[in-house]
């Protein structure tokens, strides 16, 4: 698999120290990380089959690395408020999908650039 892949460009990545810590990738390293995040990252389609047909075991939940909240869910199941998490979160999908893309994204640039990639907590 890792045969499969092309190597990674290594241009101009820098980083911005006025903004933030904000890595700065010319168009080359953007394009790249974005056909690695089609590859690698979740599906929206994929989180909503998840939930419509295994939502009951949370498995959009362990699908985009929400461990934690998924097992929380199901224990919430034997109470009331785990049938509304489970509507709740038809709402709730696409910002969980677009964290977890944002979250590959920054791994890739942080591996692009030859750095330890940053751990952010997760609830």
């Amino acid at each position: 698999m890792a045969a499969d892949r092309a190597p990674a460009p290594r241009a101009a990545g820098r980083r911005d120290r006025g903004k933030e810590n904000r890595i700065v990738l010319d168009i080359q390293q953007q394009t790249y990380i974005e056909a690695r995040l089609a590859n690698e990252g979740p599906s929206p389609a994929l989180a909503y089959f998840f939930w419509l047909f295994l939502g009951i075991v949370s498995a959009h939940r362990f699908y985009l690395g929400r461990t934690g909240t998924a097992i929380l869910q199901i224990v919430s199941y034997f109470f009331v408020i785990g049938v509304f998490w489970f509507l709740l979160d038809a709402f709730l999908l696409p910002g969980l999908v677009r964290e977890r893309q944002n979250e590959v994204r920054r791994r890739l640039a942080a591996e692009l650039l030859g750095q330890s990639a940053p751990v952010a907590p997760r609830a």
